[in-house]
């Protein structure tokens, strides 16, 4: 996969998806690891507006999310904008944190749950 070091016109905000005991245990811990970083390299994080993509994909039925929203400069790592998976719109570009994701760049946190459908909405 080809990564591009920065993304025009990145948005003000970025999220991240994880349960409320994930981020319980992130408060406590001072940063979150998700369990696939050792994997992955890094942290998944999405736009307001594609969050809905990984979360219709990954976490199918579940109501235990809350939606982290992040300030992009208080990240301390790289952001990296790279491909999501070919189901993706072709053109999309989700960005990757390579380092931990300290507690201190959520500036928001909100329930995160499906519709009566199960689909998961996008955010503005």
């Amino acid at each position: 996969m080809k990564s591009e070091p920065a993304h025009p016109g990145a948005p003000a905000r970025l999220v991240h998806l994880c349960s409320r005991e994930e981020w319980q245990t992130a408060q406590r811990e001072g940063h979150r690891i998700p369990d696939g970083f050792a994997a992955d390299g890094f942290v998944h994080l999405s736009t307001p507006a594609q969050v809905h993509l990984p979360a219709d994909r990954l976490f199918a039925g579940r109501t235990d999310l809350v939606l982290l929203t992040l300030d992009p400069a208080a990240l301390g790592a790289p952001v990296e904008w790279e491909p999501g998976v070919p189901t993706d719109p072709s053109s999309m570009l989700f960005p990757h944190l390579y380092g931990p994701l300290p507690v201190t760049a959520v500036t928001a946190v909100e329930d995160y749950r499906p519709g009566a459908d199960g689909t998961f909405p996008a955010r503005h």
